[in-house]
């Protein structure tokens, strides 16, 4: 039997119980999970950026999730997005065809994620925008946000959320256009340039 010195703090290590976090990234990710758009989809876009901490520093084990209607502004009700082999369990992944509009990025090293989804239409009043939930280091509960795309400037400026928010406040839920279909929008959970987050009641 081996014995363990808890006589010094330093020599033993943290359990979930004495720590915030984050343990999500050994059950949640699954592969593929940034890719939402069908395979080979001509209406594909790429959505990729950053997660920051309060001090600049990028997070490499932050998880974004990201839901979003098709381009007809229907909200997809399609099963699929993690397939288990019935008899085995295993991950077949997804089906490659069916759009179900949800998909779950861990950040890399560099605190960076990306996803390959289809651009959302319009629902009701407000401009496409596609839903976010931010999980981090230090986080208790998670995190909303939305993304706005770029391209029609009357629905943003008609949008019933971004019209309660200064501009400087308003831009940091609007993606940046980089052409080829590429938008960047990075998320900051706290300081100089704060994400808008969300409170649901």
């Amino acid at each position: 039997m081996t014995k363990i010195d808890t006589s010094r703090p330093e020599a033993v290590l943290p359990t979930p119980s004495h720590t915030v976090g984050p343990f999500y990234g050994y059950a949640l990710p699954f592969p593929g999970g940034g890719d939402i758009a069908p395979i080979r989809h001509p209406d594909t876009i790429t959505l990729q950026g950053y997660v920051y901490d309060g001090e600049g520093n990028p997070l490499p084990d932050a998880f974004v999730e990201l839901w979003g209607a098709d381009p007809d502004g229907n909200v997809p009700t399609t099963d699929g997005s993690i397939r288990r082999d019935p008899a085995t369990g295993g991950y077949l992944g997804r089906n490659g065809v069916e759009f179900t509009g949800w998909g779950r990025i861990q950040t890399d090293a560099n605190g960076h994620w990306y996803a390959r989804t289809l651009r959302p239409g319009a629902r009701g009043r407000s401009a496409p925008y596609i839903s976010v939930s931010v999980f981090a280091r230090g986080l208790l509960v998670h995190l909303f946000t939305r993304i706005y795309l770029p391209g029609d400037e009357a629905a943003l400026a008609a949008d019933p959320l971004l019209t309660q928010l200064d501009e400087a406040r308003r831009d940091t839920l609007i993606a940046k256009e980089q052409g080829d279909g590429t938008y960047r929008f990075d998320i900051r959970l706290q300081g100089e340039g704060e994400t808008v987050f969300l409170e649901f009641r």
